[in-house]
Formats: C-alpha cells, sequence, structure tokens
C-alpha cells in the first residue's frame, strides 16, 4: 500500500470536521511548500545534484530549519541510493513520509492531567502571541468536556492584559481570578488556587507576563509563582505550555530557546498557523528543541485551537498530492 494511501486511511477514524480544518488552516503552507515541490518534481524529471539544491531551497524557504533541512536531505539521498530510484516522482511519498517522522518524534502530544485533584496549566510567551486567544479557546475546550474551569490574570504587568482575560472569561462563561495591574503574580496564583480548591475546579489556566526585555527579573517572578503554586497543589503546574505565533518563523524558534532554557516549558502551542506560508517551522521547532507540539492556532473560531497531531499535519499538507495518488491508483485498478 502507497504512504499516502496508509496516511488517509489512518486518519480516516478521526473526525472530518477536524481534517478539515487542518487543511483549511494549512492550505498557505500547502501552496508554498507542496505547490513548489510539485513544480520542481514536474521541471526537473530526474534527480540529480541540482534537483537537492532546490529541494533544500524551497524546505528552508518554509522555514524548516537549516539543520533540520541538511539531515533530510541526507536521509533522502540515503534512501534514493538504497531504493535505487531514478525518478523524481518517487520521492514525494518519501519526503512525506520523513516529515511525519520528523513531527512525531518520542514525545507524548497529549496533556499531562492531574487524575488526583486540580489541574494546573501555566502559559508562558512573549506579548502578542496570541497567549490569551489560547488560554479562552482552551478553557472553551475543557468547558465542552465537562470540566469546570478557573483563569488567573497573573499578567499584571501589561497594560490591558487583564481586562482581555476577563474578557474571554465572559465569553466562554469561566470566572476569572485576578487583582489590580502591577499587583505580585504570585499573589494572584495564591489567591487563584485557593478559589479553585474552594469550588471544586478541575483545571486552572494560569496566565503569566510576557516581556523577553527584562528577562531576570521574569524568571525570578516565574519561578516564585511555580513554587507558590507547588506550595498548594504538589506536582504543580502540571503543564508549562509555551505559546509562540507561527507567522513570526524563526523568530519563534529563538523565542523557544530563550524561554525553554529556564522556565521548564514542557509543550509548545503554536498560534496563527493558518496566516502563514512558513508553517515549516513546525518541524523545525519539533527538532531543533525537542519539545511537543500539544496544539495549534488554526483560525479565529472558538474550535480552531487543535491537538496536534503529525498524521493530520503532514495530511493536510499534502491533501492534492493524496488526492493524486487516489486517482491514479482507481484508473490503474479500472484498466486491471
Amino acid at each position: 500500500m502507497s504512504f499516502f494511501k496508509k496516511l488517509k486511511e489512518s486518519i480516516a477514524a478521526k473526525t472530518e470536521a477536524v481534517t478539515n480544518v487542518f487543511k483549511e488552516g494549512l492550505s498557505k503552507t500547502s501552496s508554498a511548500l507542496v505547490g513548489k515541490v510539485q513544480d520542481l518534481i514536474t521541471r526537473r524529471k530526474k534527480i540529480d545534484e541540482e534537483f537537492y539544491e532546490e529541494l533544500e531551497e524551497i524546505l528552508i524557504g518554509a522555514d524548516v530549519g537549516v539543520n533540520t533541512v541538511m539531515n533530510l536531505i541526507e536521509d533522502l539521498r540515503a534512501e534514493v541510493k538504497k531504493r535505487k530510484i531514478e525518478e523524481a516522482a518517487e520521492l514525494q511519498p518519501i519526503l512525506s513520509e520523513k516529515l511525519v517522522e520528523l513531527l512525531r518524534g518520542d514525545a507524548n502530544n497529549g496533556l499531562a492531567m492531574n487524575d488526583a485533584g486540580i489541574t494546573v496549566i501555566l502559559f508562558v510567551g512573549v506579548n502578542g502571541v496570541g497567549k490569551t486567544t489560547t488560554i479562552g479557546k482552551l478553557a472553551h475546550r475543557f468547558k465542552q468536556q465537562g470540566k469546570k474551569v478557573l483563569l488567573a490574570a497573573g499578567d499584571t504587568f501589561r497594560a490591558g492584559a487583564i481586562e482581555q482575560l476577563e474578557v474571554w472569561g465572559q465569553r466562554v462563561g469561566v470566572e476569572v481570578i485576578k487583582q489590580q495591574a502591577g499587583s505580585d503574580p504570585a499573589a494572584v496564583m495564591y489567591d487563584a488556587v485557593h478559589a479553585a480548591k474552594q469550588r471544586g475546579v478541575d483545571v486552572l489556566l494560569c496566565d503569566t507576563a510576557g516581556r523577553l526585555q527584562n528577562k531576570s527579573n521574569l524568571m525570578e517572578e516565574l519561578n516564585k509563582i511555580y513554587r507558590v503554586i507547588g506550595r498548594e497543589i504538589p506536582d504543580a503546574p502540571h503543564e508549562v505550555l509555551m505559546v509562540l505565533d507561527a507567522t513570526t518563523g524563526q523568530n519563534a524558534l529563538s523565542q523557544a530557546r530563550l524561554f525553554g532554557e529556564k522556565s521548564g516549558v514542557t509543550g509548545l502551542v503554536l498560534t496563527k498557523l493558518d496566516g502563514t506560508a512558513k508553517g515549516g517551522i513546525v518541524v523545525a521547532i519539533r527538532q531543533e528543541l525537542n519539545l511537543p507540539v500539544k496544539f495549534v492556532g488554526l483560525g479565529e473560531k472558538m474550535d480552531d485551537l487543535q491537538e496536534f497531531d503529525s498524521e493530520q499535519f503532514v495530511h493536510a499538507l499534502f491533501a492534492g498530492l493524496i488526492q493524486d495518488a487516489e486517482t491514479r491508483d482507481n484508473e490503474a485498478e479500472r484498466k486491471e
């Protein structure tokens, strides 16, 4: 069975709605990456040095990351030799297969939930990446699952951050624990944890300040938050999710490195993937940081924050090719 057929079958059990969200959300990246790969394969029938060079440029242009691209090209060269491939068209399914492997990794994409009580999820990331929106959408998701949710407005530094979280709280129907702007974020977390205990909350989602220019203060602040939460709920926070804006490409990777080193990040959320042709950044981040991508933002709607699924991601990118492969298979069957 061809790789594309296997990929289609592996996601057949998943809901069509989710598959469509991935397809629509990744249409720009699909056009930029897969469209150019298809064009390359059509123009250059044979696999030679110039073919590899062009493929390298296309992948780097989609922000797959230089190191990752070099390794990927080496792998493709080895496969071409091993399978004695001469036609460029035969390389498409192999490239897709390699991308699934790179994205899947060993890490678990699911959220670590606390079965014994309140699950505390902390959100970190610089201003403007869509942190508050992500918290709101995740609160909505948990509510849909029948969980009782509470929000903590821990970004007391940025003007308007508390109000922004409150707007989301009202929209989703979830209470927000807050203090005045300029208050100690750790004090907000203390209040939030106590409120969560009193109200029998299942999930506490905590916003934090996102200022990189004052990094040492920020890390001290985060450590204090960890201590306060950990004292009240052992093993908390259960997840520290770093929110990154996919449209910033390599800049998102730099932010993840800066934050990830010291802030105990356990997973990533990539927002605004629908607004960029450089969705390859998911591959670069997954490879270079060895952190699981837990969620991806694929649109403006409340349900457009989706759990990351490597097979759905690659299926959405190569949707056009999968359709072509199906047509060819059907024609071959008819001729037989």
